[in-house]
């Protein structure tokens, strides 16, 4: 069974549209902004991802093509196995999602590990990221075409509704760092060995 992954997903979806090269999908991916939910920063991910989906009967080569002076590239298609997988995906990370372990959640599990300063320091630094990324979000949003369906953009206004829970919090934590209302402790946690 395939690994279910963001970019493994995307790449199906893609080839069920319709039979394209690994470069068109991840220049859709980011045309269409996807990238800011599916990682396909590195191509060399993405070539693995389609030979772990090939390995596995779910893309099928459906031939090459050769633009001009550029060389010929290897189109791909989604088998039927690959459209069901796709589905099959989808609803399941909708309805029963991974528990991911956050690097931030950790970091902040262990936060008596650095000092109250410096907590608040890397905090303000988080949370300018934080009200930023937001920003950017809003303003995409903001400039997205008319006629482009809702429901193209709904992972966008899911990202847009957690910045907007993390800026919250982050808000929060540092007021109770300033007022005193979270008393610091600089113990290693689990307390002394």
């Amino acid at each position: 069974m395939t690994q279910r992954s963001g970019l493994a997903l995307a790449v199906l979806a893609l080839a069920v549209e319709e039979p394209m090269h690994p470069y068109r999908m991840q220049q859709l991916i980011r045309e269409r902004g996807k990238d800011q939910v599916v990682n396909v920063g590195q191509r060399s991910q993405l070539y693995k991802t389609i030979d772990r989906l090939v390995r596995d009967g779910l893309l099928v080569v459906a031939g090459t093509e050769r633009e001009a002076a550029r060389p010929e590239r290897t189109v791909y298609a989604a088998t039927r196995a690959g459209h069901d997988t796709a589905i099959t995906w989808t609803l399941d990370m909708l309805t029963a999602p991974r528990h991911e372990f956050g690097e931030f959640t950790a970091a902040l599990a262990y936060l008596p590990l650095i000092s109250a300063e410096l907590a608040r320091d890397a905090l303000e630094l988080r949370l300018a990221d934080r009200r930023a990324e937001r920003d950017r979000v809003r303003g995409e949003l903001g400039r997205v075409r008319p006629d482009l369906p809702r429901l193209v953009l709904v992972e966008s206004e899911y990202a847009l509704a957690h910045l907007d829970t993390d800026v919250r919090f982050l808000e929060g934590l540092l007021e109770d760092l300033r007022t005193a209302a979270l008393p610091w402790i600089t113990t290693p946690v689990g307390g002394p060995s």
